[in-house]
């Protein structure tokens, strides 16, 4: 851990593959006990920081004598191991983008690379989501609130049937709409915080982070397609005034798909709310 607090080491999240995204428990990446190593095979997709990691925190499920699992299990793989792989993928929203597939040929860890207790990684791997989302909502507020300000900009200067776009009622109504929904999200991206900040258990957070990143993806893509109308043909090309507004459009599935798709999340969210209405 101390490099990487440090910031001299780069450690990523190993969990998606290419036939279980969000469905976290179907994966298929196997790890096999050899006396004092784990033999780990698989394929990871979607990984992001692959390139820069020296590290990879790797779900994996490992294989008793009688080939079965005992569930989802994580391993620190260093990436200068035999057999560790890296290949970057190409994205629609930007092709610097440090996303990657990284291969697992017969990587011998070593057992005490072992993170928690074995079959028991699947909570850990659940109640990290809950940041990675909250932080994914922070993050795609912040581009839904640069749509909304390079389109104010916009429609300040661009002048259509002799006046400006900003004078233009429907122009209007659509800024409009675009500043109140970002609001919503903002505020309620303050209060998951606040509830961080007092010390609420991450166990009872699921539900709220998931609502949170769905929220803020609608919002996003939202303000996304209104900028681009209120861009028109310059929202198209990569360049001139409209080519942010052009770049953020391409982001907005970015935000809706990683770190658990919005139909997953939202099925989630009310499935554990029910869960504790039942007991209640």
């Amino acid at each position: 851990m101390r490099p990487v607090v440090e910031g001299k080491k780069c450690v990523c999240l190993a969990i998606s593959e290419p036939t279980a995204g969000s469905d976290v428990a179907n994966i298929k990446t196997t790890a096999t006990r050899d006396g004092n190593v784990f033999v780990v095979n698989g394929v990871k997709k979607w990984i992001t920081g692959g390139d820069w990691a020296d590290f990879f925190t790797t779900a994996v499920k490992i294989q008793s004598g009688n080939g079965k699992s005992r569930g989802l299990s994580l391993l620190l793989v260093p990436r200068n191991l035999p057999g560790v792989r890296v290949r970057k993928l190409a994205t629609q929203f930007d092709t610097a983008h440090n996303t990657t597939m990284v291969f697992f040929d017969d990587v011998r860890v070593p057992v005490d690379h072992l993170i928690g207790r074995e079959g028991e990684g699947f909570k850990a791997v659940v109640e990290n989501f809950n940041h990675e989302r909250f932080i994914i909502a922070c993050s795609t507020c912040r581009m839904a609130r640069l749509a909304y300000e390079e389109s104010v900009k916009y429609a300040i200067v661009r002048r259509t049937f002799g006046k400006r776009l900003a004078d233009h009622q429907i122009i209007r109504a659509k800024l409009a709409e675009m500043a109140t929904r970002i609001s919503a999200l903002y505020a309620t991206i303050e209060g998951a915080a606040y509830q961080y900040a007092r010390g609420i258990d991450d166990s009872k957070m699921g539900g709220t982070c998931a609502l949170l990143k769905v929220r803020a993806s609608k919002t996003f893509e939202f303000c996304a397609r209104e900028a681009s109308q209120i861009f028109g043909g310059s929202a198209l090309v990569r360049e001139g005034r409209g080519k942010l507004v052009e770049r953020l459009y391409r982001e907005v599935r970015a935000t809706a798909i990683p770190g658990g798709s919005e139909e997953i999340l939202m099925d989630y969210a009310m499935r554990t709310a029910i869960a504790k209405a039942a007991k209640l």
